[in-house]
């Protein structure tokens, strides 16, 4: 399997709660951990601003690409230089490379992505650029998908994703998120806004029915999964109180419904704030052993 990363993508935020350093340690991991090797690793391509003009303004890109700090940008929460505006716009060309090796390959993992609260006209939640909806919207423009569904399940509402898709019967967004937290909440096709303290079973009960749900009744030609490690039980901005267990299961009903119809998954990893990085980067981890796991098994009763 391939996994789509940039050293790039750790970036210097200062004293900040987002742990950009998960990036390359995940990739160290899967090293040390004989899943992956050296070649296995695909750098991005320098991105195209074109392609962030298919969901960005011309506003909001001139406003960062110039490094103004205005009511668009300042909502991201985040510093603005130079090196974090181009983490962002490489991490949306890895997320449109890693849906191409999904068509190809079935599963594409971008060691990345997942910034799904910018909007088109301004920055949020730690988010400069929504890669999400370009990746799609890229594969869209160049006739390689009409219908996508987004599987959103970060901590958070994809509320940008949301936002960006309403109205569009081609694209079905899903959300599973606690639901008294930030952000304030756009309408996705479907959100599921859960209790604090909600635990494994009850949030694995819900996934189990929607995910078959949005395949049968969408028919998605691509899934992109947003696999934020945030709603584990110790997240320093969330209380869904996952373990690691329960969110090696959610990945298995996604990843699994989705080869069983035949549908290309791109895996982005969308957010994770432990207390300890390496929780982080071991949930993380444990998403592209599933993946690994799974397309291996679907391949061999492909060979049988």
């Amino acid at each position: 399997m391939k996994f789509v990363y940039s050293d790039k993508y750790e970036i210097d935020l200062g004293i900040h709660v987002f742990p950009t350093v998960k990036y390359r340690l995940i990739k160290e991991k899967l090293l040390n951990e004989n899943l992956a090797k050296e070649e296995d690793f695909i750098e991005p391509s320098k991105p195209d601003i074109e392609d962030i003009r298919l969901v960005h303004t011309q506003e909001y890109l001139d406003d960062l690409l110039n490094l103004r700090w205005t009511s668009r940008t300042i909502r991201s929460e985040l510093p603005l230089n130079w090196e974090i505006v181009e983490a962002y716009l490489l991490a949306a060309s890895g997320t449109i490379l890693t849906l191409k090796i999904a068509l190809e390959e079935k599963i594409g993992f971008h060691i990345g992505g997942g910034f799904h609260h910018a909007f088109p006209d301004h920055a949020e939640g730690f988010c400069y650029i929504n890669d999400i909806a370009v990746g799609i919207r890229k594969l869209q423009k160049e006739g390689l998908i009409k219908k996508a569904a987004v599987i959103d399940c970060d901590l958070h509402q994809g509320n940008g994703t949301a936002k960006i898709f309403q109205k569009d019967e081609s694209v079905f967004t899903f959300s599973i998120h606690q639901e008294n937290l930030y952000p304030i909440k756009e309408e996705s096709d479907w959100d599921i806004g859960l209790l604090d303290f909600t635990g494994d079973d009850v949030y694995l009960q819900h996934l189990k029915e929607a995910v078959p749900k949005i395949i049968e009744t969408h028919k998605p030609e691509l899934i992109v999964y947003v696999a934020g490690a945030d709603p584990y039980k110790n997240d320093q901005l969330g209380l869904l109180r996952l373990t690691k267990e329960g969110l090696i299961e959610r990945d298995k009903i996604v990843i699994k419904n989705a080869l069983a119809n035949e549908i290309p998954v791109g895996v982005v990893l969308g957010g994770g704030y432990a207390l300890d990085v390496m929780d982080t980067v071991e949930i993380h981890f444990n998403t592209a052993k599933v993946c690994l796991e799974l397309l291996k098994e679907k391949k061999g009763k492909i060979n049988e």
